[in-house]
């Protein structure tokens, strides 16, 4: 795994800190566990295969829907990182 630059550099972990091994529990089958390590990676796959699908059919609305998935995956993203660093405190 890549080391996280702000974790080495500052101590503190950063938004993105679990994303790869959550992506590489996700791909052994370890569903729940990928959940519990980063908490976007569900929606942040929606997310991916919803522009992936965008860029091959036209899809009407495909910007509010694309608005609405990455507003999702911020408020996801800061949360469960805010609920990190509390836990931590």
């Amino acid at each position: 795994m890549l080391p996280c630059l702000n974790k080495q550099l500052f101590g503190i972990e950063c938004l993105g800190c679990g994303i790869q091994r959550a992506t590489a529990l996700l791909f052994k089958g370890e569903f729940i566990a990928a959940f519990k390590m980063y908490p976007a990676i569900y929606s942040l796959l929606l997310l991916a295969v919803f522009l992936i699908f965008s860029l091959f059919y036209k899809i009407q609305h495909a910007n509010r829907y694309k608005i609405v998935l990455i507003a999702i995956n911020v408020i996801i993203i800061v949360v469960s990182y805010v609920l990190k660093m509390n836990k931590y405190l």
